[in-house]
C-alpha cells in the first residue's frame, strides 16, 4: 500500500482565528496535491504568553477541534491536529493534546504530551512547560485504513523508550508535531528524528513551527518526513508551507524483513 502524506509548517501566534485560517489554507493545499494524510505542528491553534494559556484552552469538542473534524470530513483525509491546549476542569493547567481525525470527521485518537519541557538553555531561553501544563500518561497507537499510527509531541522525541513502546504496539508511522527550539534544533532535530525512524523501523512525520514568535521562543522549522531506513524524503527548511512524501508499506515491510532488528531484541 502506498499513499501521499503531508506535513504543514507554520508560525502560530496568539490569534486563534488567524492560526486556524492559515492551517486550513495549508491543509487544503496538501489535499489538493493528493495527500490522504495531513499533519499540523504542535500548538498550531494558539501560541502566546504563558499567563494566558489556561484561558486559551478548549475542550476536545471545542471550536478548534470541531473545525478540524469538519475539514477532515469535507476533504476526505486523515488529519492530525498537531496539538492544542486541552482544558482540564477545576485546574489551572492544561494538557498539550494531539488529535487524529478520520476522513469521516470522527475523532479517532487523542494523545496528551507525556514529557514536558523544563529547561535552562545556554542561549538564555528558560522554559517551564510544567508550570502551565499537565503531564499525560497514555501511550497511543491507533489502527487506521492507512496503517497503525503512533502519536507523540515535540520533547517526547528525546525519550527513545516511548518510541520503542509505540513500535511494540505495532506502529507503522509516528507523528512528532513540534515547536522545537531553534537552539536545540540546530544540533538535535534531524539526528533524533532519523534515529527514531531507524531504530523502530517506522515512518516519521514531523511538522514543526518555524521562526521567532513575538511572544514565545524561536523555533527551528525543518519539518520532515523520514522513511524507516532513516532517509529524509521531504523537508522544508524555513518559512510557511507544506511538504509531501509517499508512504510505502511494501518498502516498510522490506526494511523490516531484511534487517529484522525488532525481532532480535534481547532486553
Amino acid at each position: 500500500m502506498k499513499f501521499l502524506a503531508a506535513a504543514v509548517q507554520m508560525l502560530a501566534s496568539d490569534d486563534k482565528a488567524a492560526n486556524i485560517a492559515e492551517a486550513e489554507r495549508w491543509i487544503r493545499e496538501a489535499a489538493g496535491r493528493g495527500a490522504q494524510l495531513v499533519a499540523l505542528p504542535e500548538v498550531f491553534v494558539w501560541r502566546g504568553e504563558k499567563a494566558r494559556e489556561r484561558e486559551s484552552a478548549e475542550t476536545l469538542a471545542g471550536p478548534s477541534g470541531a473545525q478540524m473534524g469538519r475539514l477532515a470530513r469535507e476533504l476526505g483525509i486523515y488529519l492530525l491536529a498537531g496539538s492544542l491546549l486541552e482544558e482540564i476542569p477545576e485546574s489551572c493547567k492544561a494538557y498539550n493534546t494531539s488529535l487524529l481525525f478520520a476522513p469521516s470527521g470522527e475523532l479517532l485518537a487523542s494523545y496528551r504530551k507525556i514529557h514536558l519541557f523544563d529547561v535552562d538553555l545556554a542561549n538564555g531561553v528558560s522554559l517551564r512547560e510544567s508550570a502551565t501544563r499537565e503531564y499525560g500518561a497514555s501511550i497511543v497507537v491507533t489502527p487506521t485504513d492507512l496503517g497503525r499510527m503512533g502519536l507523540t509531541i515535540c520533547y517526547d522525541l528525546r525519550f527513545p523508550e516511548l518510541y520503542r513502546a509505540l513500535a511494540a504496539k505495532g506502529a507503522d508511522l509516528v507523528f512528532v508535531p513540534s515547536a522545537f527550539t531553534a537552539f536545540t534544533g540546530q544540533a538535535h532535530w534531524e539526528p533524533l528524528l532519523r534515529a527514531r525512524a531507524i531504530e523502530n523501523q517506522t515512518y516519521v512525520i514531523a511538522p514543526d513551527q518555524f521562526g521567532k514568535s513575538p511572544k514565545s521562543f524561536e523555533t527551528h522549522g525543518h519539518s520532515m518526513i523520514v522513511d524507516p531506513w532513516g532517509k529524509i524524503i521531504a523537508e522544508l527548511p524555513d518559512g510557511p508551507g507544506v511538504i509531501t512524501a509517499e508512504i510505502d508499506f511494501e518498502y516498510l515491510a522490506k526494511v523490516r524483513a531484511e534487517l529484522p532488528s525488532l525481532s532480535h531484541r534481547r532486553l
